[in-house]
């Protein structure tokens, strides 16, 4: 995490709570010729246009008084989405059942992204079940990206 998305963390997160939302993720992209400043926002059964309007129009307020950005960007507040990024310990137990990708800073017995069913956390590792190689214990701190995959409802659940 970068130093402006970690300040920008820091900023959201208390008009996140007051709103009864998690933050989820901040992003400092650019985006077809523009920066973009994202955050990535929900609660349990899903947010809503207007709960996005809500936080954005806090951090607005408060990012255009602080202005800690030299250039102009566009602020966006949004869902995570159906691929939800997994950030933190509790995602990772809280998506237990779910279908996920896990991508490592560096292979673990040659393999680096790994693919199947969360199964939880346990002592600092990632537990996910995969179609090849069963239940695998990936290092928490040796994770770089993890998100969750899209799952056809049809598909009956738990395929991996």
């Amino acid at each position: 995490m970068s130093q402006l998305t970690e300040k920008m963390t820091r900023l959201a997160e208390p008009f996140a709570a007051q709103l009864g939302l998690e933050l989820v993720d901040v992003e400092f992209v650019r985006e077809g010729g523009q920066h973009v400043l994202r955050f990535l926002i929900d609660r349990e059964g899903g947010v809503t246009l207007d709960d996005c309007e809500a936080l954005s129009r806090l951090l607005d307020s408060e990012l255009d008084r602080l202005d800690p950005i030299e250039h102009s960007y566009l602020l966006q507040v949004s869902s995570p989405g159906v691929e939800r990024p997994l950030k933190k310990a509790g995602d990772y137990l809280r998506f237990r059942g779910r279908p996920a990708a896990v991508k490592l800073i560096a292979p673990l017995d040659g393999q680096k992204v790994f693919r199947g069913v969360l199964q939880g956390l346990e002592a600092d590792h990632v537990l996910l079940e995969t179609d090849n190689k069963g239940i695998v214990r990936l290092p928490l701190d040796k994770v770089a990206k993890a998100h969750l995959l899209f799952q056809d409802r049809q598909e009956g659940g738990n395929e991996k």
